[in-house]
């Protein structure tokens, strides 16, 4: 049948996947990095997708398209809900595993990153600290990792762990740590840091995100990210999920250039 449906210019797409969050019906997906209608009878052709992208990357056209089939969506939304608590369970059980076994990556445990920082410690804009020129070699070697927990990937962390409690939430996109050479100093210092692409991971980061703020004393929720337009599907997830927890924390959002400069 010919009908409406949408078409994405890849050349244009630029992954963020804010199409893939705004699709309600799961018809879009991530394909090596680009934006994908996975199937036609998956799109209704309403277009939600479309106000959600940034580079005008999506459109509508008519041409023949399978019918829109509400039943294998509904399906195709449950297998996609149920993998993904697999996958969320799956690293729960192996972070709730005693030391002696299962995999070491995603075990969780604290560590000594944060010791002698308070929650309340200085706003990011605040916590600038100078290396001087000289310090290379053995002194840099000193400087202290501010790392309070492992695992660190936001897919690995459990949803609840004590580390948690009473400290400020990192959501800090892969990048950031390597365009800002004092990172560690200037934003993790003091809070739980966990980290994500949302142009690489597959998924939606929302109900995670929400679950660890609800379920977790948590002070405050800090993202940082980088300027490119993938990394604001990280900042949409965390408040999303904020709002979804229902409740009430400071939200700040850090936004580093590619050279490491701090943009807001």
């Amino acid at each position: 049948m010919i009908r409406r449906i949408i078409e994405i210019d890849e050349e244009k797409c630029t992954g963020c996947r804010l199409c893939v969050d705004a699709c309600h019906e799961g018809a879009i997906g991530m394909v090596d990095g680009k934006a994908r209608l996975l199937r036609d009878d998956y799109c209704d052709g309403l277009g939600d997708c479309l106000p959600a992208c940034p580079t005008d990357a999506i459109t509508f056209i008519e041409r023949e398209a399978d019918a829109y089939d509400e039943a294998a969506v509904v399906a195709h939304l449950a297998a996609r809900q149920a993998a993904e608590l697999r996958v969320e369970d799956a690293a729960d059980a192996a972070s709730a595993r005693p030391a002696a076994g299962g995999c070491p990556g995603s075990r969780a445990r604290e560590l000594g990153g944060g010791m002698g920082a308070s929650p309340s410690a200085p706003a990011a804009s605040e916590r600038v600290v100078a290396v001087p020129a000289e310090a290379t070699g053995f002194q840099l070697d000193q400087l202290p990792s501010r790392l309070m927990q492992w695992p660190a990937q936001i897919k690995l962390v459990p949803v609840q762990a004590p580390y948690y409690e009473g400290r400020g939430l990192l959501i800090a996109a892969d990048c950031t740590a390597f365009a800002c050479a004092s990172f560690h100093e200037r934003l993790m210092r003091g809070k739980v840091t966990i980290i994500g692409c949302p142009k690489l991971d597959e998924g939606s980061y929302v109900d995670k995100l929400a679950a660890i703020i609800e379920a977790n004393l948590i002070t405050s929720v800090t993202v940082a990210r980088m300027e490119v337009p993938c990394c604001g599907g990280l900042e949409r997830a965390a408040a999303e999920a904020l709002a979804r927890s229902g409740k009430d924390l400071p939200f700040e959002v850090v936004t580093f250039s590619v050279n490491g400069d701090v943009l807001a």
